[in-house]
């Protein structure tokens, strides 16, 4: 066999890759080449706490970083000691890739459109950045500088399809047409790469299953919709389209190379919720408006009390994103009266952030450290009293204690609870607790779909182990195993261990099963055994 150093690491990465449909389709043998990579190696589900929200997810991957030494959570975050909101970008946080660590070794890598990084200097080879992702921080980028311009005149210059949320049929139509186009060119750029030179480690990232997937949510079959039909397979299609490319991929890259596929996260049924959140804390009492005195003018109180809230949402559309973060920022910060406020929530239409008033880190806390935990418990408590009326069921699926999940004192960045709604196919107008009704209005920001906490893996070449399923992986892991299969040293501050080592015993008990052990619920087919997972 070949030496460990001659064989070459390709990963290949789906922005997004729900697990429940990619399982779904290789059973149904629609993403052969994915299906391929399951038969030949290992596979499963990339898990842990990192996974509790979608932003700074890929930081995670490829950094093997935890969030509470980034403090990366979401796109709008708390300036450290201050109640200024602030816009976070995945290369601005101090969590660089794992492949930064190749700098000493001389080796080439091939880097397209990792998803959060920008190019790393000093490595040879070829890196272009942001060329098409979903959500660009910023125009392209490229290492050496004179590569864009050359993929540029070959392939276009960068690529940017958004998310209408207010769009009709027919753009949505123009919207597919343009994904599937754009997953073509993509996959001809990366082949474009590879055949310049041989390369070490390779990462080429498709970015269409996270702009589709958001797109043509509603049109799925099983969508509690009228929408129309026509686009009801645009999903998978747009999931068989990049298996094609990942099978054109794998046939350019040598035949010895270690294939590892990453797919960030799923998406469930999921409406916004943040109007509840910020009544939750006003109406229980945790976050106090502030009030002007009666003599003061303040213009901007007028307004909001002359203007009703549905034409300011509407009249919000006209900005740019970077007036409407700035006005939602003053408001934010002059709209409270800090110095009776005990908790509040970070603005955010899905997953909730909710952070103490705590003294000594923020500027006019006032809940002491001695109080913090208990604070926590109270606030835990009133969320799980959150009954979605239409049905008598609790609300909330999920509160995470920061300081727990992350094993840290109160951090600098981090909310200090995480709270998770259940996933649902409506749009919540109000939720009831024994003090009081909360409610909310449509947000400007409306989808039905947000991402779940699970993505998927799998792995296959002369250095991985043919042992099938092997469960859930921690997104941490990722990295020290891309390091292990290159031979590298894995960073002390990398908190996490490859997958072969800290999945020992759990490969050893699959080892068992692939030699014979049935279990109900398998699925089989002539080269696939794939474990049917539970409901989520």
């Amino acid at each position: 066999m070949a030496s460990r150093e001659q064989q070459p690491l390709v990963i290949l990465g789906l922005d997004v890759g729900d697990p429940r449909l990619i399982e779904q389709m290789v059973c149904e043998g629609t993403l052969p080449n994915i299906r391929g990579l399951i038969d030949r190696g290992m596979w499963g589900r990339i898990g842990g706490p990192e996974m509790l929200c979608e932003h700074g997810l890929w930081t995670g991957i490829f950094s093997g970083l935890s969030r509470r030494q980034h403090g990366y959570h979401y796109f709008r975050q708390l300036q450290p000691r201050s109640y200024t909101l602030q816009a976070v970008k995945g290369p601005d946080v101090p969590a660089p890739p794992f492949w930064e660590h190749l700098k000493q070794s001389g080796r080439s890598v091939a880097i397209i459109d990792a998803p959060d990084v920008d190019p790393v200097l000093g490595l040879p080879g070829s890196q272009i950045s942001h060329w098409a992702v979903h959500d660009p921080p910023s125009p392209s980028l490229s290492e050496p500088p004179e590569l864009l311009p050359d993929l540029a005149r070959e392939f276009g210059p960068q690529s940017i399809i958004i998310e209408n949320l207010n769009s009709t049929y027919e753009e949505d139509v123009e919207i597919y047409r343009q994904l599937l186009s754009r997953i073509a060119r993509k996959g001809k750029l990366c082949r474009h790469i590879l055949a310049k030179r041989s390369y070490q480690l390779v990462v080429a990232v498709f970015a269409e299953t996270h702009t589709g997937t958001h797109q043509f949510w509603r049109y799925r079959p099983e969508a509690n919709t009228e929408e129309p039909r026509a686009l009801g397979n645009a999903i998978r299609n747009i999931y068989e389209q990049i298996d094609e490319q990942i099978g054109l991929l794998i046939r350019a890259v040598p035949a010895n190379a270690n294939v590892c596929l990453l797919g960030g996260t799923g998406m469930d049924d999921h409406y916004p919720t943040g109007g509840l959140v910020e009544d939750f804390c006003l109406k229980l009492g945790y976050q106090v408006t502030w009030q002007p005195a009666e003599s003061a003018f303040n213009a901007k109180a007028m307004f909001r009390r002359i203007v009703p809230e549905r034409l300011r949402v509407g009249l919000s559309r006209y900005l740019s994103r970077e007036t409407r973060e700035h006005l939602l920022s003053d408001t934010f910060r002059n709209g409270t009266d800090w110095k009776r406020t005990t908790a509040f929530a970070i603005p955010s239409p899905y997953t909730a952030f909710i952070r103490i008033n705590l003294v000594g880190r923020e500027p006019e806390g006032i809940v002491p450290r001695e109080q913090y935990d208990q604070t926590l418990t109270r606030l835990e408590a009133d969320l799980h009293e959150l009954i979605d009326p239409a049905t008598g069921d609790a609300a909330v699926l999920n509160v995470s204690r920061t300081t727990e999940v992350f094993k840290c004192e109160p951090h600098e960045s981090l909310p200090d609870l995480f709270v998770e709604f259940k996933p649902l196919d409506r749009f919540l107008e109000s939720l009831v607790h024994p003090k009081a009704t909360l409610r909310q209005t449509r947000p400007e920001f409306f989808r039905s779909s947000d991402h779940s906490h699970e993505g998927f893996f799998a792995m296959a070449g002369p250095a991985i182990p043919p042992i099938g399923d092997v469960g859930v992986i921690d997104l941490l892991d990722v990295a020290p195993t891309c390091l292990s299969l290159l031979e590298w040293p894995i960073p002390r501050n990398m908190p996490g261990r490859p997958i072969f080592e800290c999945q020992a015993s759990a490969l050893a008990g699959q080892i068992q099963v692939a030699k014979g052990k049935r279990n109900p619920g398998v699925l089989k087919s002539p080269t696939l055994t794939l474990q049917k997972k539970r409901p989520e």
